[in-house]
């Protein structure tokens, strides 16, 4: 799970997300004015009704993700807590190409956040949040869509070269150790 800012005509919303290791796709998300945990707890807590129980969760070390509050959303269900090292710029960096299964989670959301500015958020200049919120729905499901496709081609190329099961057994045991909470 990770927060990003969200610029606007006048002013800025944070958006936060919680992602799927595994398929790349947003499982939840929220808009909000603020950096209280509230928005963040509310992604997690539908991600969890919509998409059931990881076995991990990962965030960075920021305030909303080390709320008593928000812990107590995890520890409540015995999800493990893995956060990134603060300051940990390794975290962050892009794998070379033809590596992308090897991508670390903070390159994937920072992936993702690019993708969301560039492609809908730096085209419009929202007049509310109303507006954001809306139009930021829009294109994560447009994104999820193009997310989806891409996890089958990687599951599909994986089984061709070898490298692994692409039964959905082996996709769900995988995605439930890998979910990680943005």
């Amino acid at each position: 799970m990770d927060i990003t800012y969200i610029p606007m005509a006048r002013g800025f919303i944070y958006l936060a997300a919680v992602l799927d290791w595994f398929t790349r796709r947003v499982l939840a998300w929220r808009v909000s004015i603020t950096l209280e945990a509230d928005f963040c707890i509310e992604a997690v807590e539908e991600a969890l009704a919509r998409h059931g129980t990881p076995e991990i969760f990962n965030s960075d070390q920021g305030s909303q993700f080390t709320s008593t509050d928000f812990i107590a959303v995890l520890a409540s269900r015995r999800i493990k807590i893995s956060m990134d090292g603060k300051g940990a710029w390794r975290d962050n960096v892009f794998p070379l190409p033809g590596h992308r299964d090897a991508m670390p989670f903070g390159a994937m959301v920072e992936r993702l956040w690019r993708t969301i500015k560039y492609e809908e958020v730096y085209l419009h200049a929202y007049v509310g949040v109303s507006e954001a919120r809306t139009s930021i729905g829009r294109y994560l499901r447009f994104y999820n869509r193009v997310s989806s496709c891409a996890a089958s081609d990687r599951s599909a190329e994986r089984a061709k070269a070898g490298k692994g099961n692409s039964s959905g057994a082996a996709r769900r045991r995988t995605r439930s150790v890998t979910f990680r909470a943005p």
